[in-house]
């Protein structure tokens, strides 16, 4: 019988370059080395791959949805290039000020993910680059996985300085191309 696969991405300092400003248009969209070559690995081996990203910048005016919706269009078109598909993108627009269960570090865009898909958290790896990332990942009983891409390396130093105790035994791997590697070293 053939499972469901399920992979979960943080978008900004996962796949592509994270921004302190946040990504604002198609053009300051850039993909990390390998990514996307390591999600269309995932996408050969019927994983089916989904995003989960906070998006304040939408809430703070500084892009609109439209905008947003042109940068996955540009994400879009060159995963193709190498295959790869993602299957849904869940985004919270809201800013750390807002108080939104969308907005991780609160799991609420997994639980909606899990209720959409009807399916069992505790068996889908979430990658992410963020101790928000991390922190939804575990509240929402998924398995976290920290790539030290993007704010991955402050965040792996954060855990280290058992700031954040919780997440000690959170995998990490240099980058996305290097977990996917691995997870599918392992399944067969």
């Amino acid at each position: 019988m053939n499972r469901f696969k399920l992979i979960v991405l943080g978008r900004d300092g996962v796949i592509n370059q994270d921004s302190d400003s946040c990504i604002k248009s198609p053009e300051e969209w850039v993909a990390i080395p390998g990514s996307l070559e390591a999600i269309a690995r995932l996408t050969r081996e019927n994983y089916s791959v989904v995003i989960i990203t906070n998006q304040p910048g939408i809430s703070l005016g500084l892009l609109s949805i439209n905008t947003l919706n042109r940068i996955h269009q540009k994400m879009f078109y060159e995963l193709s290039r190498f295959g790869g598909e993602i299957s849904a993108i869940f985004f919270c627009p809201y800013s750390e000020t807002e108080n939104f269960s969308c907005r991780k570090p609160e799991p609420g865009l997994f639980f909606k993910l899990a209720e959409r898909l009807n399916v069992d958290l505790r068996e889908v790896y979430a990658v992410g680059d963020s101790l928000s990332d991390l922190q939804a990942a575990t509240r929402a009983s998924a398995k976290p996985i920290l790539v030290k891409t993007g704010r991955g390396e402050r965040t792996a130093e954060k855990i280290r300085l058992c700031e954040h105790a919780n997440l000690a035994d959170t995998p990490v791997y240099p980058d996305l191309g290097c977990f996917v590697t691995e997870l599918l070293h392992q399944t067969h």
